[in-house]
């Protein structure tokens, strides 16, 4: 498939210090990416050097196959949905929707036929007279995603969208940026460092780190077999297991394993440590939540690793307690570095 947006060796410099390093980027039609990293590991930079925002110190942007990278926000083919929303207080959500529009001199009569039209798509018909401050967060929320989807942008750039939601509220607007984004069929390019909602989201997830991309794949790939060690531990919890390559195997203090090549170390996730087996550890902490029980143990044959379980909520253990794990070596995660 043709690549809707290529980035192509992107890097870039504030002063002296390189927050950007040979970024390359592939981002197909009608998909859902999300940039996924901590702070300072370059994600929002690259968002707004793909939005118009900040021109690169290095490297191209192409959009629908036009070299985009020194076009201003509003000559390229993007919108983007900004943290606080920046909505206008003093007009209608109705103008607000329309505003791209009204720059973009539509008719008066057409702007407010396609703004009602996008309120419906995100559940806010009933809205069209009200102010921004007659709304909820959430339905700001949709109002700004309306707001930008108008004017029928190649891509959709989205800055941490969700990130001034209370918990539960963020959870329900996951699901429905999801079925928004279906139903409209454009591709989003989404901003957070939290990879709960990266997972509940994308279907091309990057992870960013230090200015560069550790990993990008499908959630399912990069959780199941993240490429590098900082993958393992940002996307998801793991436990990183050093080790040596012996004839074919990794040799840790945990067991050996099959590796394919070179290997520095193993990474097993909590919920494919299980109770059984010949791992002896001692329980140091448990923390019960809801479904499971957070269990992180020290074994004895490896007193410097905390290996972190997620057992049944039913799990009959507490801290103190000796207790005998087990995994399976098919799950195993091997890793070069």
């Amino acid at each position: 498939m043709t690549a809707l947006v290529s980035i192509e060796n992107i890097s870039h410099r504030f002063g002296l210090a390189k927050v950007l390093t040979d970024v390359s980027l592939s981002i197909a039609p009608g998909s859902y990416t999300v940039l996924l990293g901590p702070s300072g590991s370059g994600k929002t930079t690259l968002l707004s050097i793909l939005g118009g925002f900040l021109n690169p110190s290095e490297g191209r942007v192409l959009i629908k196959g036009e070299d985009c990278t020194v076009l201003a926000p509003a000559k390229r083919p993007t919108a983007t949905v900004f943290q606080d929303y920046a909505l206008f207080p003093h007009m209608s959500i109705g103008s607000n929707v329309g505003f791209g529009l009204r720059m973009k001199g539509i008719a008066k009569a057409e702007r407010e036929a396609k703004a009602r039209a996008m309120l419906g798509i995100v559940g806010l018909a009933e809205a069209f007279h009200k102010k921004p401050h007659q709304l909820s967060g959430g339905q700001r929320q949709r109002v700004a995603l309306a707001r930008a989807l108008v004017v029928e942008p190649a891509v959709l750039l989205l800055d941490e969208p969700l990130g001034a939601l209370d918990l539960k509220l963020r959870r329900q607007m996951q699901d429905e940026l999801k079925a928004i984004q279906k139903r409209v069929g454009t591709a989003f390019v989404h901003v957070t460092h939290d990879q709960e909602e990266a997972m509940a989201l994308a279907d091309h997830v990057v992870v960013m780190n230090q200015g560069r991309i550790e990993d990008e794949g499908a959630p399912e790939r990069v959780y199941g077999r993240p490429a590098t060690r900082f993958a393992a531990t940002f996307m998801g919890e793991s436990t990183i297991i050093p080790g040596a390559m012996d004839n074919g195997m990794i040799r840790t203090a945990l067991g050996g394993f099959a590796a394919d090549g070179a290997a520095r170390h193993v990474a097993i996730r909590p919920e494919h440590v299980r109770l059984g087996g010949d791992i002896a550890a001692k329980v140091s902490d448990v923390v019960y939540q809801g479904s499971f029980k957070r269990v992180t143990a020290v074994p004895v044959a490896a007193p410097d690793i905390s290996l972190l379980a997620r057992l049944p909520a039913e799990a009959a253990v507490k801290p103190g307690d000796m207790v005998q794990f087990v995994f399976d070596p098919a799950h195993i995660i091997i890793l070069k570095d």
